[in-house]
């Protein structure tokens, strides 16, 4: 079969901290911590439509059909591997860590590999990376939704071999920490809250100044677990602040929040007081028609 050409978004993941971990685990307990984490990887990368190419060693190639998809993809492996891989390594030299590269561009599919300039650009990304990077050129950062192109910051100008001018790359910044949060509603007018009551699936939350905060998302080890796929491990926290109650996106994906009076938001890495009752969906709109619905009412 003659060799197909598309576009496509090129990422490479590699494990930074293997050397060590063998080191200090020994060969056959890092093997398995290695093919855990990989297998890790591989089931993000299929939630976000893309296809594992191959592994290398503590390395995966895989592509996407867009750039939003891979960035997403390089964001939930981050989250991810943070708990799950790491969980029970309390010795920080054994604390696993990826870095990832990526660029989107046209790529040659041949006998399930891929071959081209993009290919070579995106390992080129991963070899600027550092362990808990993202790294990426700023051809792809342009193809980027707006929401997403908002977390990303310029890092440098590097070479590239055959290719004459430098390359400017970027990061993505996927931390909470990072990331710089917006107020997107108005503060002022806010009523003061002293109660706010949560519930999802016939679990109530009460919340007020004995338990002023809420942590939901995919992961078991939530206040409020939710059994939504497009959920970040944490997605989103409820917080209780000078009298209101704020709902804070901390996710990859976004949250969606519809009010009683009729507003609705969208908070991706960003916060929003609670002024009304109202519904959350993590990660999916409600024009979907979102089974996992959070609902909260003031008291």
């Amino acid at each position: 079969m003659a060799p197909k050409t598309a576009n496509l978004a090129i990422m490479f993941a590699d494990i930074s901290g293997s050397t060590r971990l063998f080191e200090t685990l020994g060969d056959a307990t890092a093997r398995i911590k290695v093919a855990e984490c990989l297998d890790v990887l591989t089931d993000v990368v299929k939630r976000h439509n893309g296809i594992v190419i191959k592994t290398i060693g503590d390395e995966i190639m895989c592509t996407f059909p867009t750039a939003d998809e891979a960035a997403k993809s390089a964001c939930e492996m981050h989250e991810v591997l943070q708990e799950d891989v790491t969980e029970g390594m309390s010795d920080t030299t054994t604390t696993l860590a990826i870095r990832v590269g990526m660029h989107f561009g046209p790529a040659i599919l041949e006998g399930g590999d891929v071959y081209g300039d993009a290919v070579n650009v995106a390992a080129r990304m991963a070899a600027q990376a550092k362990g808990g990077q993202i790294i990426t050129t700023q051809s792809t950062v342009e193809l980027l939704a707006p929401i997403l192109r908002a977390s990303t910051r310029f890092v440098d100008r590097a070479p590239i071999k055959g290719k004459k001018e430098e390359i400017e790359i970027f990061e993505i910044i996927w931390q909470e920490e990072d990331v710089t949060r917006m107020a997107t509603g108005m503060l002022m007018g806010a009523p003061a809250q002293t109660a706010l009551r949560v519930s999802y699936q016939g679990t109530v939350v009460l919340m007020n100044h004995d338990r002023s905060s809420l942590v939901m998302g995919r992961s078991q080890s939530c206040d409020l677990p939710i059994n939504e796929k497009l959920a970040s491990r944490q997605h989103v926290k409820i917080e209780l602040r000078r009298n209101k109650f704020f709902i804070i996106d901390q996710s990859t994906n976004g949250t969606h929040v519809s009010f009683d009076n009729g507003e609705n938001a969208f908070l991706r890495r960003e916060e929003r007081p609670i002024t009304d009752n109202g519904r959350i969906s993590l990660g999916r709109a409600f024009d979907e028609n979102p089974e996992e619905v959070v609902y909260f009412i003031q008291e």
